[in-house]
């Protein structure tokens, strides 16, 4: 700028300090406004939520878990692109409660529902908050497919009354038991499948996923970010109305030639099934161009089942199976997939639950988790770091209404498990060094009184009792759906 006039009193001199002022101020506005556009250039934008849940599948059945005959490519392809948990944990060792945890972001000792028994038409009502509705209020689009299991049609709980914007599947636990259903629910009605459990024209896995792809196309082409809850139904065992063997597959391809029983290569045809289907939505996720704008996350809602054939191991060195609090009945795989984001073929110990999906897609999505809520958020162990602040304990229990009562603890390393507690007579409790002894082969709790005492203080606080789940009171009754026989 040109020197100031010698004489500061004319107008020569006021005109010349009017200009400098104003230039100073575009100037300073300018620098501002760089200075936030290249601080918002940093920041990535609010990623789309893919979370991909099977049903029943072992801890030990993909390949990058240690299988070793049933071939998982695609999935195995999400871990060596981003990063495999070792130390994951379902909400639940069944279905219902692993998915009452993962929507509501309470543990299985706080959640509404608490195992799959008893039987009721809703277990979600109006004033219980879920992970879609969190994300569905910081201006993401919810889409679900599968399995809900929290609220049948027509109740307050089901999925489009709980956030989800469209849901198609099965909204009854006990509807997805069968592959081939008479019906399919859609969004507030229904699609038709008139002779369907005759002449299996319509396998319900294959519906799943189209319409799990054509909320992808459809939500990529809109403003907003998406959430897709694909919470699949294979490999569950199916009706034995069915099939023989609680395994309803419509080939058995690529295994057919191969040497095993039939359930063995049925259940690995239901694997290979849901492998290439986790692929195609990867691909069109890519077709899309979201890909590097895209968190996918695969896992399933409990351990595997005591059914599967033997030679797959499908806990691999995991003791027990669904329906027990041993590692085998909650310990999942889990893989995260986001390019940039998160760190190519990276493994974690990190100690992660279900319920953590609550406060980590809140604060992905710029939203607000329920105040009171049991999760963690794990972004930074998405990301291939130490979690800052790790649980203080993780909590589960099984068998409210039940011959049995369960419950089970996870501190640091220490496991408790507590057997067959009746009407306020607790039994001894089990522990386990997990750092030392995955497969829980060895009851350490006569050498560490110290965190037996913790952990039992642990059982009797993380509890709160709920009126639908008596203990020590065995349930009666069956299940409330019954399947649609024909026209």
């Amino acid at each position: 700028m040109t020197a100031p006039p010698k004489d500061k009193n004319n107008s020569m001199m006021r005109l010349w300090l009017r200009k400098r002022f104003t230039l100073c101020l575009y100037s300073s506005l300018a620098a501002v406004f760089v200075a936030g556009f290249a601080s918002a250039a940093e920041e990535p934008p609010r990623p789309n939520i893919v979370f991909i849940m099977a049903d029943d599948l072992g801890y030990g059945d993909l390949g990058c878990y240690g299988q070793q005959h049933i071939k998982t490519p695609n999935i195995d392809r999400l871990a060596a692109e981003g990063i495999r948990f070792t130390q994951a944990y379902a909400g639940g060792p069944v279905c219902t409660p692993s998915r009452s945890v993962l929507m509501t972001g309470l543990h299985n000792g706080h959640t509404v529902a608490r195992d799959n028994v008893p039987h009721y038409v809703t277990y979600l009502q109006d004033d219980d908050t879920t992970l879609a509705e969190v994300l569905t209020n910081a201006g993401y689009r919810c889409g679900g497919v599968g399995k809900w299991s929290l609220g049948d049609a027509g109740s307050v709980g089901r999925a489009t009354n709980q956030g989800f914007d469209t849901w198609f599947g099965y909204l009854n636990q006990d509807h997805a038991h069968y592959y081939y259903p008479e019906y399919l629910d859609d969004n507030e009605a229904r699609l038709e499948l008139p002779g369907n459990s005759k002449s299996h024209h319509t396998y319900s896995h294959t519906e799943l996923t189209e319409r799990a792809l054509q909320f992808i196309d459809e939500s990529s082409e809109r403003e907003t970010p998406f959430f897709l809850y694909a919470a699949y139904t294979l490999p569950h065992f199916s009706s034995l109305h069915e099939d023989a063997d609680g395994l309803t597959v419509p080939s058995t391809e690529p295994y057919s030639d191969h040497n095993w029983e039939p359930k063995a290569k049925k259940y690995a045809a239901m694997i290979h099934m849901l492998d290439q289907d986790v692929g195609r939505i990867v691909n069109q996720i890519d077709d899309c161009g979201i890909r590097d704008n895209t968190l996918i996350i695969f896992t399933s809602d409990n351990g595997g089942h005591k059914n599967v054939a033997k030679r797959f191991d499908t806990n691999g060195p995991l003791r027990g199976y669904k329906r027990d609090l041993t590692e085998g009945g909650i310990r999942v795989p889990l893989i995260a997939h986001w390019p940039g984001q998160i760190p190519a073929d990276q493994t974690s110990d990190e100690v992660i639950a279900f319920q953590d999906m609550m406060p980590t897609f809140a604060e992905l999505a710029g939203g607000t988790p329920p105040a009171n809520h049991d999760g963690i958020s794990i972004i930074d162990a998405l990301k291939g770091q130490r979690l800052k602040t790790p649980h203080d304990y993780l909590y589960w229990d099984f068998g409210h209404c039940r011959t049995r009562y369960h419950q089970a603890v996870r501190m640091n390393q220490w496991k408790g498990i507590r057997s067959d507690v009746r009407l306020g007579v607790a039994g001894p409790i089990q522990l386990y060094d997990l750092q030392n002894d995955i497969g829980e082969e060895h009851d350490v709790a006569s050498e560490h009184p110290e965190i037996v005492q913790q952990i039992d203080r642990i059982m009797r606080s993380a509890v709160t009792p709920s009126t639908q789940y008596p203990i020590g009171k065995v349930y009666r009754g069956h299940a409330i759906w019954q399947p649609k026989t024909g026209p």
